[in-house]
């Protein structure tokens, strides 16, 4: 995700360059798909720092997340929210407001937190990336593997047990049993292998 700054300068100015000639922005993660209509999205704290190791953090991601999707036509199919990072799968009818809709959840909590913390100017977000779902099948890995994300990062033993994420909200609509074959069907292997480290 950093390795940018560990380019030499030479090194910087091929890859910049690189990047113009396939018509992406210098810097920042292309959006080449824009046109499908499930997403996985993910944003990161800058350096992967734990800003949100307090569960009231996490839920105040979760409340505009909620508040800010639902505006926007932007249906949340699952979700996570850990120490240092969050995933979302969506449907996204206009992809064009998603630019917009994490500004409005970043953009207060940098503030509110950075205030909390006595750490004016502190840069709390990264940025966020995409990836369009390709498949059915690719769809319900996602799903397990945004479930299992606080089990792979080892905040907890079972996905149950992470209180910000939407798999509290599967059990209770779908039951054990749906999710159990949910998993068997969809592992998750190396899904996402390395995408968050």
């Amino acid at each position: 995700m950093y390795e940018y700054r560990k380019l030499t300068p030479e090194e910087r100015r091929e890859l910049v360059e690189e990047r113009r000639a396939r018509g992406f922005p210098p810097h920042s993660p292309p959006h080449p798909c824009r046109d499908a209509q499930y997403y996985h999205l993910t944003a990161t704290c800058y350096e992967h720092r734990a800003h949100m190791k307090d569960a009231a953090r996490r839920r105040q991601v979760l409340d505009l997340l909620f508040e800010h999707t639902i505006l926007r036509g932007i249906e949340l199919h699952a979700w996570v929210v850990l120490p240092n990072h969050y995933h979302l799968l969506a449907y996204v009818p206009d992809f064009d407001v998603l630019g917009e809709v994490f500004r409005r959840v970043h953009g207060p909590t940098a503030r509110w937190w950075n205030q909390a913390d006595d750490t004016p100017g502190r840069k709390v977000w990264y940025r966020y990336a995409d990836r369009a779902m390709r498949s059915q099948r690719h769809y319900n890995a996602t799903l397990n593997y945004i479930h299992y994300n606080p089990v792979k990062h080892q905040y907890v033993t079972s996905p149950y047990d992470w209180g910000e994420s939407s798999v509290a909200w599967y059990f209770e609509d779908r039951g054990r049993t749906w999710l159990r074959k949910l998993w068997a069907d969809y592992p998750i292997r190396d899904y996402g292998k390395g995408w968050d480290e």
